[in-house]
């Protein structure tokens, strides 16, 4: 598969193992460049969840399965935040879970990083997974301003992901109809549902962790390499 151009140092990042298994090879073409990447079998996050979102979910395999699915997920961004990258656009269709229970990050087209210097500013990516500091900035900026995302970003927005494909909620209620910009303004706010009001089943150690992953000042969230061994 290809994607368009992607900056050179998240090449070099893949290279030196900071993204390993992911990428095949990149080069020029007459509208930027390409990016070939090795294949994922597995669904995207909310498909594979399907099971997890109802009552039959409160099982000791499942809960272990959830766990896993979290910590192999963390481990995919602590070493992209540990080379000074973060995504810029977890959210649950980005995310895959193989057939043995493991999450596989992709899409890493809007990553911002060290020196970044990109053709095309941004300006947010999913607005459901979109941090409440990123809301803040896209609401507080011209649309030609590059917002630059930081690792923090990335564990609300896997918060945000985990717990809409756990609950089968957002973690911040709007109407579908509202318009984006009234959307954000409402993340911005840094206010999301409580999970003991929509959570299928109880999971006391996991719901801390989501909740924490969810606070709305990026400097009280715990970064991706302390949730390795948070799960």
């Amino acid at each position: 598969m290809a994607a368009p151009e992607l900056d050179r140092e998240l090449r070099d990042a893949m290279v030196d193992g900071c993204l390993p298994d992911y990428r095949v090879s990149a080069g020029p073409w007459e509208g930027g460049r390409w990016l070939a990447v090795n294949w994922t079998d597995g669904p995207p996050l909310w498909r594979a969840l399907a099971l997890a979102r109802g009552p039959e979910g409160d099982r000791g395999a499942v809960r272990l399965w959830l766990t896993g699915i979290a910590r192999t997920w963390t481990e995919h961004l602590a070493r992209l935040h540990a080379s000074g990258w973060a995504h810029a656009d977890v959210q649950p269709t980005n995310t895959l879970v193989t057939h043995d229970g493991q999450a596989a990050v992709i899409d890493y087209a809007l990553a911002c990083g060290p020196g970044d210097d990109r053709r095309v500013p941004y300006r947010g990516a999913l607005t459901h997974t979109t941090a409440p500091e990123l809301a803040t900035a896209i609401l507080t900026t011209p649309a030609d301003t590059h917002i630059h995302a930081q690792p923090a970003a990335d564990i609300w927005s896997l918060g945000a992901s985990l717990f809409w494909c756990w609950t089968g909620h957002r973690p911040v209620p709007y109407d579908d109809t509202t318009d984006r910009l009234e959307k954000l303004a409402t993340i911005a706010k840094g206010t999301t549902t409580a999970l003991r009001d929509v959570r299928p089943w109880p999971f006391p150690g996991f719901e801390d962790t989501l909740t924490a992953c969810l606070a709305p000042d990026p400097a009280n969230r715990p970064t991706a390499k302390e949730l390795t061994t948070t799960w």
